[in-house]
């Protein structure tokens, strides 16, 4: 396995800086943010280390050679927009900008691009899934005619009032992935796993290791704490936030040495790539590259 981190967390550093700085902090790898450059549309979001729009051979060749300078690969391109917007016009933009960090990957010899399916948030998931059909099934296709791979992260984007009720990622759960995956049966198609959604959503995080393996293109190390004093107050129908917190690997509930231990069961050796999204480590820049080393020290003594 390689460890490395994705990039959304460092959005005041150059993509020279971000890598010097994977390279000099022991890391393997990197997710580099590819959104289009601009305002960001929430917290992580509207980070771009790569401007894949016209990216040019010779621009992506001086990419290559400054990875490989520094001894570090890049594990996938990260874009994680609303596929599926109630808008249609808004979802087309993002549809384009998705199929454009494809192109980029293709370019840069990059196998994963790592993104959201998207939702309606204000129906269900039935009612959601024949836009699931008519965005995706072209949008893989696509992937597949460029050699490249697109991983979901399952997190149901459901956290505040805006997203409420329904979540703007619908592809949360192990019994929608079963579904997405017999409609759309690709080998380019697959997951970008993270735990941590699964513990706060109840649903155990090791079991889906073992079933979806093969589909396992990424995986994403954040950890959450689930606070069960605010739990007992809201209720699992309160805004998820307001009775769970995002944390630190090894900072939280999840069991990261029976995950690992189950990774390594299964075989997969692909990139494990640290997110922070912890506000307790956020301050400063500074602050924020020693919780990559924290996280980073922590895991190594699991990994393989």
């Amino acid at each position: 396995m390689e460890l490395g981190f994705a990039s959304a967390i460092f959005p005041d550093l150059s993509l020279q800086q971000v890598v010097e700085f994977a390279s000099s902090s022991g890391f393997s790898c990197v997710e580099l943010m590819c959104w289009p450059k601009g305002g960001a549309e929430r917290r992580y979001a509207g980070v771009t280390h790569i401007d894949v729009v016209d990216l040019t051979s010779d621009q992506a060749k001086q990419i290559k050679e400054l990875v490989t300078a520094n001894s570090i690969s890049i594990s996938g391109l990260g874009y994680y927009p609303n596929p599926l917007a109630p808008d249609v016009r808004e979802a087309a933009v993002y549809v384009n900008h998705i199929r454009q960090v494809i192109l980029a990957a293709e370019l840069l010899g990059v196998e994963v691009v790592n993104t959201f399916i998207g939702r309606d948030w204000t129906r269900s998931i039935e009612e959601n899934w024949l836009r699931f059909r008519e965005t995706w099934q072209p949008l893989i296709k696509f992937a597949e005619d460029h050699d490249v791979s697109i991983a979901i992260e399952n997190c149901p984007m459901l956290f505040s009032k805006d997203e409420w009720p329904g979540g703007k990622n619908l592809a949360y759960a192990p019994v929608i992935w079963r579904r997405m995956f017999e409609e759309i049966p690709s080998p380019n198609f697959g997951l970008n796993f993270d735990p941590s959604h699964l513990v706060w959503l109840q649903i155990d995080y090791l079991k889906p290791l073992r079933e979806f393996s093969e589909k396992i293109f990424h995986l994403h190390a954040k950890d959450v704490r689930v606070d069960r004093h605010r739990l007992d107050e809201v209720g699992i129908l309160g805004y998820p936030l307001e009775y769970h917190t995002p944390k630190l690997p090894g900072l939280g509930d999840v069991n990261w040495g029976q995950f690992f231990s189950v990774l390594s069961d299964v075989g997969y050796q692909g990139a494990v790539c640290i997110e922070v999204e912890d506000r307790a480590y956020e301050e400063t820049l500074e602050r924020r590259r020693a919780s990559l080393v924290q996280s980073g020290s922590f895991l190594k003594q699991l990994m393989a």
